[in-house]
């Protein structure tokens, strides 16, 4: 199988089991649930939750826990976006192509749909398995990667470069945690519906913290090379809102550069405990990050 049919067939599991939760966590006549299904059923690439189920099958565990851990991840991932486009934050107007939440249906409707989809996510997780410990170990993963030291936190060190600018130090510092710690959630996610050891999930957390932070040098990338149509989201955004990037820290090329050395250590590096054989559709992954246009 291609890295390209194995990723639709885990996407098609999680876009199969997204609504079904949805439906099961929210209320089928509230403006609210509605409006957290508009955002959470809006597409997307899904990496989180297609890698928490990547990292799963890697390791022979459970398929169907780690489809609604990922779809958690997804939930908790969309509370995030909707936040962010807010006009006390990056002030979106649009996601994916389409009005932002807070457009489509005002700010208190939209901050009540990311509140109940932070909510549901755990929820979602507490049904997904009768193996106590594997939702206790699930529900720490992703609560210390979301919360005040997690990515919380990343978005309160954004704000604050924002007014004072940040060195190369601080800006992975921030996307570490902005985006890195939820990424690694959805890869240990992943690990624990597969029972994996301590060795494996360090592997797998220095894999997932390499891939977030190229994710994001090539979000800086595009925001200057791509166009609002192929983002489905305002380019430029960054340098409104004063916001140090690695294209104002490095350039265009140093950046390029970068993404890539990072991407061959990680690989090379994920190697050395899983073998080149049971690591490829992680490879593929990595470097469909590094070449993405969207």
């Amino acid at each position: 199988m291609t890295y390209e049919q194995q990723f639709a067939q885990y996407l098609a599991k999680i876009e199969e089991r997204l609504p079904q939760l949805a439906d099961g966590v929210f209320e089928s006549s509230s403006k609210v649930g509605e409006a957290a299904k508009y955002s959470l059923l809006a597409g997307g690439k899904r990496i989180r939750a297609v890698l928490c189920v990547a990292v799963c099958d890697m390791l022979n565990g459970n398929l169907a826990t780690a489809v609604d851990f990922g779809c958690a991840v997804e939930m908790l991932h969309c509370y995030s976006l909707i936040h962010d486009d807010l006009p006390c934050m990056d002030n979106d107007d649009f996601r994916r192509g389409k009005p932002s939440c807070h457009i489509a249906y005002g700010e208190s409707t939209a901050l009540l749909a990311a509140d109940a989809l932070l909510t549901a996510a755990f929820e979602v997780i507490s049904c997904a398995t009768d193996n106590s410990k594997s939702v206790a170990c699930a529900v720490q993963a992703l609560s210390m990667a979301a919360g005040a030291k997690g990515m919380v936190y990343g978005q309160e060190l954004d704000l604050y470069y924002e007014k004072h600018g940040a060195n190369e130090q601080q800006l992975c510092s921030i996307h570490r945690h902005k985006t890195g710690d939820l990424i690694n959630a959805a890869a240990q996610l992943g690990a624990i519906a597969a029972d994996a050891n301590s060795t494996q999930r360090q592997a797998i957390a220095n894999y997932a913290y390499d891939i977030g932070l190229v994710f994001q040098i090539i979000d800086d990338i595009l925001d200057v090379t791509s166009t609002s149509e192929e983002l489905g989201k305002p380019i430029g955004s960054d340098a409104e809102n004063g916001k140090t990037t690695f294209i104002t820290l490095k350039g265009l090329t140093q950046s390029r550069e970068l993404a890539a050395n990072i991407t061959t250590r990680t690989c090379n590096t994920l190697d050395a405990v899983f073998g080149l054989y049971d690591t490829a559709f992680l490879h593929h992954l990595a470097h469909s990050l590094l070449l993405r246009k969207s």
